[in-house]
């Protein structure tokens, strides 16, 4: 594999990269609709318009100027809490660490960034991030039925205290 860059922040081409791999992946494994994408598209560029570096984060990862991963933090209307949104891994880099990898950044910018929780959302089905969102101490706290993304899913909210010592390895 060739060398792999670690992006802090924004970088032109971030929001429609991040945007088709969510597209594909969703629509090749899950059959979600073109709404998704829009939904995807519309929403990041909604937050990188109105980004925050001291509350907010973006963490990309590419392979030869290619983004291929990413993870962001928005703030919320819930006090000291944040959302994590647009968790993405591309087929290349899918099973080497790199979700691994982004989620523990996303933590220590976290904690550096005085939040006490952290809520995403997500549905049933997705083994693998799930697996990661346990290994950080997220805890499933709603389950809804949703149907806007074309076919129904569980969707559910889950949720993590942020602590010092509930960070695994920050290597990758």
């Amino acid at each position: 594999m060739n060398e792999l860059d670690s992006i802090t922040g924004y970088i032109p081409g971030l929001i429609g990269r991040i945007a088709e791999l969510h597209a594909k992946y969703y629509s090749k494994n899950w059959n979600f609709e073109q709404y998704f994408e829009i939904q995807v598209a519309t929403k990041l560029s909604d937050f990188i318009l109105n980004y925050d570096e001291e509350k907010e984060c973006v963490f990309s990862l590419s392979i030869e100027g290619e983004i291929e991963g990413s993870i962001s933090i928005c703030r919320s209307d819930e006090v000291n809490t944040a959302q994590l949104r647009w968790f993405i891994i591309s087929d290349k880099l899918r099973g080497t660490g790199a979700g691994n990898y982004l989620l523990n950044q996303v933590m220590i910018f976290l904690e550096r960034s005085n939040y006490n929780k952290v809520f995403l959302w997500t549905f049933k089905g997705l083994t693998s991030a799930r697996h990661l969102y346990d290994k950080y101490g997220f805890k499933l706290t709603e389950e809804r039925i949703g149907i806007q993304w074309g076919p129904v899913i569980t969707e559910q909210r889950l949720e993590a205290e942020i602590k010092t010592d509930m960070k695994p390895s920050q290597t990758f």
